[in-house]
Formats: C-alpha cells, structure tokens, sequence
C-alpha cells in the first residue's frame, strides 16, 4: 500500500512546482517522507530509497550523496 501511497505523491509533485521545490530542498528521504505525509501520503524514507533510479511517470527517483555521510 505504501508504495501506491509513494507513487501518487511523485504524480502529484511532477504538476505542483511549489511542492516539488520542497522536495527537492530536502536534505533526506525521511524529510521527503514527512512532507508527504503533510499532504496525506504515507511511505517511509527507505521506500523512498529503495525505488532510487526508478522512473514514476516524468520523475525520476535518484538519490543524492551528500558529503559526510556514512552508510
């Protein structure tokens, strides 16, 4: 269910420019996963990691690497 959840909100966020600069200036996927959730979509950061490279639609999941982090 929450991958559902997942993919509708990357359709919402393709045809709503404000709520795709809020995602796009979000530092993780669980900040991403907490502005969803604002907007009644419900999946986890890791959901949203684990489609990293996929396309849903127009958008293109990809994960960005930002310094100093350690997996």
């Amino acid at each position: 269910m929450s991958l559902e959840q997942l993919r509708a909100f990357l359709v919402k966020m393709q045809d709503d420019a404000d709520l795709r600069q809020q995602v796009l200036s979000a530092s993780t996927a669980d900040e991403v996963a907490n502005l969803a959730f604002g907007f009644g979509y419900e999946f986890s950061g890791d959901e949203l990691l684990r489609i990293s490279g996929q396309k849903v639609d127009r958008v293109t999941v990809r994960k960005q690497d930002v310094p100093g982090e350690y997996n």
